[in-house]
């Protein structure tokens, strides 16, 4: 009875914390009751900390049930054997795919139609691993069995498929860093972490930096002209 008590209040206390994180992290939830009955992220986490409780105790087939019913009802299909830290958060959430072997630590945030996804056949480890307060942007693609260090953000619609050095910012496909923690311009307030559209854009970069390089070499070539013409006259 006591053991059934003390999984009782461990499960609140989740419970609270998956809410809490909603509330810090979504300015359009204005209470735990919206929370509770309005957000499929949040439900989502319900039947996954269930499944992911039966599936470390071996009852794997309703595990599985839990998770597929979940996956009906939210949109967001999460292994039960995906391991999740606390106050993880699912902004909207649908489309989400979560692998069986991701891990994710605490204070993660992932949008709608992300998939955490594995690239091969091999039954070890073969889905990514998310350290602490990282943030996965609209329709990114993590794959393969690679840690996205503690702190980075994936930019929207990016295919990461290598290891992030922790602090980083990448955008892309593939997925390249942009930006890492110390370098002049890089800033990871807790206000503008969420601000994809501020992530930079390195075709967009790579674009200007040869548009200058081009308006240098026509001057040069000017002067050469210029010269030229002097010489002759």
């Amino acid at each position: 009875m006591q053991s059934i008590l003390r999984y009782f209040r461990l499960a609140i206390q989740i419970v609270r914390r998956d809410i809490r994180a909603v509330l810090n992290r979504d300015p359009a939830a204005r209470s735990a009751m919206e929370v509770i009955f309005c957000y499929p992220g949040f439900h989502a986490m319900i039947f996954h900390r269930t499944a992911h409780f039966l599936w470390n105790r071996h009852v794997y087939l309703i595990a599985r049930w839990l998770s597929h019913l979940g996956r009906f009802l939210t949109g967001i299909e999460i292994h039960p054997g995906a391991q999740i830290g606390e106050n993880f958060f699912i902004d909207h959430g649908m489309g989400v795919v979560i692998g069986e072997t991701t891990q994710i630590g605490r204070n993660c945030t992932i949008y709608q139609g992300v998939t955490l996804g594995g690239v091969s056949l091999h039954k070890g480890k073969r889905h990514p691993t998310l350290e602490d307060n990282v943030i996965v942007g609209v329709g990114a693609k993590v794959l393969g069995p690679n840690t996205i260090g503690a702190g980075s953000r994936i930019g929207a619609a990016s295919v990461v498929i290598t290891d992030v050095p922790s602090g980083s910012t990448v955008v892309g496909v593939p997925g390249r860093v942009v930006y890492r923690e110390g370098e002049e311009g890089y800033n990871f307030s807790t206000s503008s972490a969420f601000e994809h559209a501020n992530l930079p854009d390195p075709v967009d970069s790579a674009l200007q930096a040869l548009n200058l390089r081009i308006a240098e070499l026509e001057r040069e070539l000017d002067k050469v002209q210029e010269s030229e013409t002097g010489h002759r006259e």
